[in-house]
């Protein structure tokens, strides 16, 4: 079916699940599990991604477009993480109906006015702009320390200066967890979604237990991003069967079961979190 739109993606009561891409193996896990849930995903590509494609933008996010296409789900294009303009700049051009633009980085005032500019330049595109207030942790700084979480006094200032259209909140989850293990700050989460006018994004998710993450979408976070998850089924699936079959030389004999073992991942996710879209 024809891509679906991220903003058509967010509804209230409920969150959509946004999937990482790095292989088309991924892409295609993504579409399965959606199927499979009878549920709308969002499949996403990082910069860091892109880096690892060489910083060829046009092969993989057409092949994940691609997917998205032929994917009987209804299937959303979004470009996450982004720091460099000229890859902001090529969203519009590839399929992408919203992009993270992620000046989380800079000073306050700095990131106020490189994350307003990037707001413009997508909207005068029809692009949906989601940015980052709060240090998320799994990369430079602790997202388990207070001082590093989102204020929501700063949030209603930063949306309204930005002119965003989601915000990415720093609520105790962090990227790269191989463990479930992280607690949420509830309450947190609810002042600032009674403060902040746009839909609250929580990165990091795979490494927040099933009710941690039940609990965050009721009290209002509206988009997950799962991405260490998928990686983990993915390199424990082609880890077990390359022991069980240490002889095996051909890809597709240990990416068969890799591809099945992240779809399972996805379904479980969309599950949890509920997603669903005008489509569905």
């Amino acid at each position: 079916m024809p891509l679906t739109r991220t903003a058509d993606l967010i509804r209230p009561g409920a969150a959509v699940a946004a999937f990482n891409v790095i292989t088309v193996e991924h892409a295609e896990a993504i579409a399965a599990g959606a199927e499979a849930a009878g549920r709308p995903a969002v499949l996403q590509l990082s910069e860091n991604a892109v880096k690892f494609h060489g910083g060829r933008l046009t092969p993989i996010a057409s092949a994940a477009a691609a997917v998205a296409r032929a994917s009987s789900a209804p299937l959303a294009l979004h470009l996450d993480h982004v720091e460099s303009i000229d890859l902001l700049h090529a969203a519009a051009a590839h399929d992408f109906s919203s992009v993270m633009y992620d000046a989380s980085k800079l000073p306050y005032a700095e990131n106020v006015k490189a994350t307003a500019e990037a707001a413009r330049w997508a909207h005068a595109r029809g692009l949906w702009l989601e940015a980052e207030l709060g240090r998320i942790g799994g990369k430079p700084g602790d997202a388990h320390t207070p001082g590093v979480r989102t204020d929501p006094v700063e949030a209603v200032a930063f949306v309204a200066d930005t002119g965003i259209d989601a915000l990415a909140v720093a609520v105790g989850s962090a990227h790269a967890m191989t463990s479930r293990t992280a607690a949420l700050d509830h309450t947190l989460i609810t002042a600032l979604r009674d403060a902040v006018p746009v839909p609250l994004v929580l990165h990091g998710s795979s490494g927040v237990p099933d009710p941690e993450l039940r609990r965050a979408v009721a009290s209002g976070i509206a988009k997950v991003n799962v991405g260490t998850a998928l990686n983990t089924a993915y390199t424990g699936a082609v880890r077990a069967f390359l022991e069980a079959h240490p002889s095996t030389v051909d890809p597709r004999r240990y990416l068969a079961p890799a591809r099945e073992a992240m779809a399972g991942a996805v379904e479980r996710f969309l599950g949890v979190v509920g997603g669903r879209g005008a489509t569905t």
